[in-house]
């Protein structure tokens, strides 16, 4: 008896080939987004604007809230005189007083001289020079 050369087993037949899939259909890429710069430089300070009375007016009412629960915000200021407070305005005093005369001069010519306060101009020079000698003195 003669032999297949196949080893015993059935000759196969490769499988037929199917057809390969058509390709899937690719979504085309979304549009780029559009940064317009819009009415220029008024329409972001309009919308900083808008924001601001946004938040003002949360809080205003905010407030309102708090101080229906808790009762109205009552302040109550305390001075209490200090040693220190005094002492530079004691020494501002005879500051001034030292100024006296020069202010007075100054007056005097603008009452003198009216509407040409050009020739008042040494008086207030005087004046402001002992202002400021004055004040670095302190």
């Amino acid at each position: 008896m003669a032999r297949r050369s196949g080893g015993g087993r059935p000759m196969s037949r490769p499988a037929p080939r199917r057809p390969a899939p058509p390709p899937a259909k690719v979504a085309p890429a979304p549009a780029p987004a559009t940064t317009s710069s819009g009415g220029g430089m008024l329409s972001g300070i309009g919308s900083t604007i808008a924001q601001g009375l946004a938040f003002g007016t949360g809080s205003a009412v905010a407030h309102r809230a708090v101080d229906s629960v808790m009762g109205p915000r009552t302040v109550q200021y305390e001075a209490a005189p200090s040693e220190a407070a005094s002492t530079p305005s004691s020494s501002m005093n005879g500051a001034a007083s030292s100024c006296n005369i020069h202010s007075k001069a100054f007056e005097d010519c603008l009452n003198n001289y009216g509407s040409e306060i050009s020739k008042c101009q040494f008086y207030l020079d005087m004046l402001t020079e002992c202002r400021k000698n004055s004040t670095m003195s302190v």
